[in-house]
Parts: structure tokens; sequence; C-alpha cells
């Protein structure tokens, strides 16, 4: 049998290596799309491992800071140290926001840290850690910056004192980290002319300007400039104290919300990212239906080009059971070379990809048995005209 679907496959071998290397390049597509889902799913564990965080505390009824906006006074952290089971906190700001060097671009997440504390990089791969209060910064090197380049940032230049990798955002943008203080002044302090005409509102209002009290709208004009903002709390535990505990003690008494490892991953990958994942659910369906399709049609017209060999088989003696196993292991056949072609490409063009594409070998092995089913399911159209074939077709005009 094997012979016999050699034999045929050498008899048309352009039509089918050709059908092989088109059908690999749908495969390679299939495989590079759970490979940017797991990309995105990586992404987000990575941002959670990199915070060094063990609870996130964020303002109440929301899912920030990653999933929604938060904010909270940059004073908060001194009582959350008070609390049992609290070994460390520090503010931490988030910021995505365009940036340019020279002729560059780079989508970014701008991170505020305190030095020292939860959020700074885990580690670098060139350079130093932030050391100054002001105007240093350490990028991921997805930005494309390098050492001793500046950028700005609103106001102000920074220079790049150190390189780090796998810091990215939820979405895949690469971080750049700044001091606290400057990432406070670039997220939430207006710019010139705002705080000017709302300084000139403020004095015109009658409301806020009370006979006798001719320095309240001043006063209140310049609360509302203020920068002591942040947008979460990062907290590392004591050793002994449950993650869980801790986080239930500081929405009791602090009226807070506060996640867990755990809970932060559900929001990242099961409500930040659940409509792309979807989408891609949608593209790998319909790339396995036409990836079907095509195997489909193939083997059906290579099998329909030789009827008259099929009847002469059937007339010799050869039973139904041959034939249809001739004909599986062509698709079998076209199956395994698109797989090989389809892993290949897969893995030549990931890194060229604007996003994290993860290419594990548990999905390699799953799509290798969906192709071959696949396969298996679309010769069964081509088994049946096969098998209709009547033999007295060979001796026939």
């Amino acid at each position: 049998m094997i012979s016999l679907a050699g034999r045929d496959i050498l008899h048309s071998w352009g039509k089918y290596v050709f059908t092989g290397l088109g059908l690999g390049l749908l495969i390679g597509v299939t495989l590079s799309m759970a490979g940017i889902y797991r990309g995105m799913v990586d992404d987000g564990k990575a941002l959670l491992a990199n915070s060094g965080a063990d609870l996130w505390v964020v303002q109440r009824d929301t899912l920030g800071p990653y999933a929604e906006p938060s904010s909270l006074r940059d004073d908060i952290y001194r009582s959350l140290l008070g609390l049992p089971g609290v070994l460390r906190a520090a503010n931490v700001t988030y910021l995505t926001m365009q940036i340019q060097h020279g002729s560059q671009d780079a989508r970014v997440m701008v991170v505020g840290i305190e030095r020292g504390g939860p959020g700074e990089p885990r580690y670098l791969i060139a350079g130093r850690q932030i050391e100054r209060a002001h105007y240093e910064a350490v990028v991921d090197v997805n930005t494309g910056f390098k050492l001793g380049d500046r950028i700005r940032i609103r106001r102000h230049d920074y220079e790049i004192v150190g390189l780090t990798r796998r810091m990215v955002s939820a979405s895949g943008d690469p971080m750049v980290f700044i001091p606290l203080r400057d990432a406070q002044e670039a997220q939430f302090l207006k710019d010139n002319d705002v705080i000017v005409n709302e300084r000139a509102r403020v004095r015109t209002n009658p409301v806020l300007n009370p006979p006798g009290l001719p320095g309240m709208a001043e006063t209140i004009s310049r609360s509302q400039e203020s920068s002591r903002m942040v947008n979460a709390v990062l907290v590392q535990t004591a050793p002994g104290w449950a993650a869980e505990e801790v986080a239930a003690t500081i929405r009791r008494w602090k009226r807070l919300q506060t996640y867990t490892v755990p809970q932060m991953e559900d929001i990242l990958i099961a409500k930040l990212i659940a409509t792309s994942a979807r989408q891609i659910g949608v593209f790998l369906v319909i790339l396995a239906v036409v990836s079907a399709a095509i195997v489909s049609f193939i083997i059906y017209t290579m099998t329909l080009g030789k009827l008259r060999e099929i009847a002469v088989l059937k007339l010799i003696g050869a039973r139904d059971r041959t034939i249809a196993a001739m004909i599986l292991q062509e698709a079998l056949g076209l199956g395994l070379i698109g797989f090989m072609v389809g892993k290949t490409v897969a893995t030549l063009w990931a890194p060229y990809f604007p996003k994290y594409v993860l290419l594990e070998p548990g999905d390699a092995v799953r799509g290798f048995a969906a192709v071959m089913t696949l396969c298996a399911i679309a010769s069964t159209l081509a088994i049946r005209a096969a098998l209709r074939v009547d033999p007295a077709a060979a001796i026939g005009g």
C-alpha cells in the first residue's frame, strides 16, 4: 500500500509538493496566531512577575492599574506599612504614551518607580539602575534605544542609564522606567497654559471668591494642580503571611481595592485580552476550514484524474480498503509536508513580529494532531468517489 501511494505521488509530484508548500504557509500562519495569543498571556504574566509585588493596592471599585485607570494619594503607602503582614510598600505610576528620539518613534509604557522598591526592573542586561532623583531612565531593549541616548518625556529629557529585557505592558509595549516624582509630573501635572487658564477661571468664579476670603480661589487652584497622585501601591508580604490574608486586612481597614497575583492574572488574561483571544480563535477556525478545503480539493482532484487506474486496480482484485488506504496516505503525506513547512516558517518569521510570539512545544504537538485529523477527514470525499468507481470502466471506451 505504501508503494502504491508513493508511486502515485511520484506521478504528480510537482502538484503534490507545491500544494504541501501552500498548505504549510497556512499552517505557519495558524501556528503564529496561536503563538501571538501565548505571547499575550506571557506578556501579562511577565508584567506581574517583573513588578516583584505580592499585592496591588488600587482605587476602590476599579480593575486598576492595568485594565482600568486608578488614582491614589501618594502618602497611602505609609499607612499600609503599619499593617500586619506588610513587609514593603512602594508607589508606582503607569502611563502609556508615544515618545520620540530623533527620527525614532516608539509606543511605550512609562513607569514611575521608587528606587530600590517593588516595581524596579528585576535585572539589567547593560548599564545600571536609576540612582538620581530626576532625569534618568532604564528602558527595555525593544524600544530600540541605547545606553547614553536621551529621550524626551513631556517637558524633560532623560538619559538612558540601563537596559533591561522582557519588561513589557499587558499589550506588549516596552517599558521605560523613570523616577516616581518625574512620572507623577508627566502624568498628573497640567501644562503651563492649562494652569494659567484654570487660575483665571477660578478667580472669576464668584462661588469660589466669597467676600472676606480673597485667597481661597488661589488655594483651591493650586491644590488642583498638585501631582501628588499615583496609580497603585505595590506591596510585598512578610514571610509566613498569606497574600489573601493581608489583602483582606487592607480591604477591611483601608477601604481600598487589593488584588493578589492570581486575581491580577485573571484580570489581565480573562478580561483584558479576552476580546483578542476570541478574535484569534475565530481566525484559527477560519484557517482550519480553509486548510481542510484545500486538502480536500487537491486530493479529490488527484483522485478524479486516476479513476481509470482505480478501476483497473479493482478489476485485478484490489480491495476497497487498499484503495482507501492509498488515498488516505496521500492526504496524510500532504499534511505532514504542510506541517513541517509550517513549523519551519513560523519559527523563522516569529522574531520579526512586532509583538512577542511564543511557540510552545505543546501547541506544535496539538497542531500536528489537528492537521493530520483534518487531512484524514478531508480525504473522505475522494475516498467515496474512488469506491464508487465501476471496475468495468477499466475496459470501457
